[in-house]
């Protein structure tokens, strides 16, 4: 048996697992989705979301990108956080990053990386906001752990620019938005404990879409 077709029998046996614990395990999974989470995170094969997690099929609404980025012309993940906010209603939105992240190593490498320049600007714009920091860090592996931080701190703040988090946070107190890493040389999940209403505070000055003002959160 081929790796390939390794794969169905590994689903075959993953439906029998599920039907010993819960008969009814599929029907349910069918009705529909009402998951609290939102999570916004890297491609990276080695990132199993839910499992790290330790949440299973339906409790975890998923978007994956190329160093978990959230870039307002992106129309894939600012469709996936509206339609997650405004018709899933989750409460928690995380954006998690990881250490050895490919995407945020090869941005900080001097080279043209063809079609990724673009991609990858987001992370050296995140450099750019904090290189005295960054380059103060005299250790290689250290700034790059560093770095992968600072992304998802920014990436925090660009889903708290968005209307739908905004105007959520007003009519129904959330969601709440948290910035994770996690790290593959040991499996831990760290929160970066963001601060979501600081932040949101902070930017409502320039950012506020909500109709209400800028006094509003004050």
């Amino acid at each position: 048996m081929t790796k390939y077709e390794q794969i169905f029998e590994h689903n075959r046996r993953w439906i029998a697992e599920q039907k010993a614990g819960d008969q009814h395990y599929f029907e349910h999974l069918a009705s529909g989705q009402q998951p609290d989470y939102l999570y916004i995170g890297c491609a990276d094969s080695r990132v199993p979301t839910n499992e790290i997690m330790g949440l299973g099929a339906g409790e975890v609404f998923v978007h994956r990108n190329i160093a978990n980025l959230v870039v307002n012309a992106d129309l894939n993940v600012m469709s996936v956080i509206n339609y997650a906010v405004r018709h899933l209603g989750v409460k928690h939105i995380v954006v998690c990053g990881h250490y050895q992240c490919g995407g945020v190593k090869a941005a900080m490498q001097s080279e043209d990386l063809g079609i990724l320049n673009p991609w990858l600007r987001n992370i050296r714009d995140v450099y750019r906001l904090h290189k005295e920091e960054l380059n103060s860090i005299e250790d290689e592996g250290a700034r790059y752990d560093r770095l992968v931080e600072l992304n998802v701190q920014e990436q925090c703040i660009n889903v708290i620019k968005t209307a739908a988090v905004q105007q959520s946070y007003i009519k129904n107190g959330y969601p709440t938005v948290h910035g994770w890493v996690f790290d593959i040389r040991n499996g831990e999940l760290k929160d970066l404990k963001i601060d979501f209403e600081h932040i949101l505070h902070e930017i409502q000055e320039i950012y506020d879409l909500t109709g209400h003002g800028v006094k509003f959160f004050k």
